[in-house]
């Protein structure tokens, strides 16, 4: 009989406000009742080990500095600077003797999945680091600080007035990308492109992406010949065709794992994947566990 291995220790960390949850090295954010959203300050010194978890965590420090290793990335983030970590990706933290930071962890789904989110998803898919001599550094510095005011004032509602903030912080954000984007929605001849051709390209996606569906499909569809539309796909989004439906795939079969039953078999075939072998190697690559590993962790928590 094949021996399994023994499972990861689940640890729980217990803070002023609340529980924090590592599993291996997956982070279950524990909220208040009817929030989505912690606000942590801590002049301690601190390791936080590599981790990962759905919350997109923003660090505002106060005083001195907090050092972040993001992937293969180190930033050390100063007294005026933000840092803002997207979701599920691996980071870890250390912050040294006279320095303090108030630490932000809120879920995103709700604003992510406003309709205009979509004009600077690649905006939100990587770290944001702004510095001193970021233009929009002291506005988004301002909104975040009144999101700790709320968080820490708790009056009726204080969770949504924090997502109200968080929202124009985004908004802002993009806005200041903005000038990058309009350069992009251009091709090399200098003709505009025209968005409806990425727009009807995510609708199929979106509705077809539990098939064996190709670039050439798509392209197709669109009108337009794969370079051309590949190009153009990559430059308003900041995905590749493959990334961007390889993403898709992805968020399926986790909502699969966590909200159903279904065997993992029938989870690869639903999310469009043409194999358990490729489903557990994509899925690894991107939430580093395997479907089964992660349906089980989960499980653990929330019942």
């Amino acid at each position: 009989m094949e021996k399994r291995a023994p499972a990861e220790a689940m640890s729980r960390s217990r803070f002023p406000d609340g529980f924090r949850i590592l599993k291996g090295s997956q982070e279950y954010v524990t909220y208040i009742e009817h929030s989505s959203l912690r606000v942590w300050y801590s002049e301690t010194p601190y390791h936080y080990e590599s981790h990962f978890h759905s919350a997109v965590e923003i660090i505002l420090p106060v005083k001195g500095e907090v050092i972040y290793t993001v992937d293969d990335s180190t930033y050390r983030v100063q007294s005026n600077e933000v840092l803002i970590i997207p979701q599920n990706c691996v980071h870890s933290l250390i912050m040294h003797e006279g320095s303090s930071r108030y630490l932000l962890l809120f879920e995103p789904d709700h604003i992510f999945g406003m309709r205009d989110m979509q004009l600077i998803e690649g905006l939100l898919k990587t770290p944001i680091y702004l510095t001193g001599q970021s233009e929009s550094q002291d506005s988004i510095r301002s909104l975040l600080m009144q999101v700790v005011n709320c968080y820490e004032r708790r009056e009726f509602l204080w969770n949504s007035l924090c997502y109200a903030y968080l929202l124009q912080m985004y908004a802002r954000l993009g806005q200041f990308n903005n000038m990058t984007l309009e350069m992009n929605r251009y091709d090399d001849k200098g003709q505009r492109i025209d968005p409806e051709i990425v727009d009807s390209a995510r609708l199929y996606i979106d509705q077809n992406y539990m098939r064996d569906i190709t670039l050439t499909d798509v392209s197709n569809f669109t009108g337009f010949s794969k370079c051309y539309f590949s190009r153009v796909f990559k430059q308003q989004l900041g995905l590749s065709f493959s990334e961007y439906l390889r993403g898709k795939r992805i968020a399926m079969a986790e909502e699969l794992l966590i909200h159903s039953r279904q065997p993992i078999q029938e989870i690869a075939m639903s999310a469009g994947f043409g194999s358990v072998a490729t489903f557990n190697r994509v899925f690894r690559d991107a939430k580093n566990c395997t479907p089964s590993r992660f349906r089980e962790i989960y499980g653990d928590i929330v019942k």
